[in-house]
């Protein structure tokens, strides 16, 4: 299975539409236009088609994370010896 299968799977499971998935993408601090967005969700042989990277789907599952959850915490430093 493919990134770009992946990425199709989980927009139709959480029910995204592109802008949602711009939003999710830049909570993870990466930014994708929606007409990069489209090309990853166009069909294989399509001319315009662009495979989606590993990088793209790894921010993609870390913002979905803080979508879901919320941001981390802050974790306090423990300065006592």
């Amino acid at each position: 299975m493919s990134n770009n299968d992946i990425m199709k799977k989980l927009r139709v499971a959480m029910k995204f539409t592109d802008d949602d998935i711009v939003k999710v993408l830049e909570l993870a601090n990466f930014r994708i236009t929606k007409t990069e967005l489209g090309a990853i969700f166009r069909a294989d042989d399509h001319p315009n088609f662009k495979p989606c990277g590993d990088q793209i789907l790894r921010n993609f599952l870390n913002g979905l994370i803080i979508h879901q959850r919320g941001p981390r915490p802050e974790r306090s430093q423990n300065t006592s010896k």
